[in-house]
């Protein structure tokens, strides 16, 4: 069920690099760098994931609707 958002305005953009990495260790590593990425995590880097996350799903669902009618 999906709920319809307020309009959300894009005030400016930032090109960035990035590498993203598959990493292997042990789960205390990981907590321990989940635990401290949450206390630096802010609301934008949170709003930003669910952005990014939403436009995944809808693209998703657009391309099964898509073959569907093929």
């Amino acid at each position: 069920m999906s709920k319809d958002l307020p309009i959300i305005k894009i005030i400016s953009e930032e090109e960035e690099m990035h590498v993203k990495l598959e990493l292997e260790m042990e789960d205390e590593t990981k907590a321990m760098l989940v635990r401290w990425g949450k206390e630096d995590a802010t609301d934008d880097d949170y709003a930003s994931i669910a952005i990014r996350e939403g436009l995944r799903n809808v693209i998703k669902d657009r391309e099964k609707e898509a073959e569907k009618d093929e």
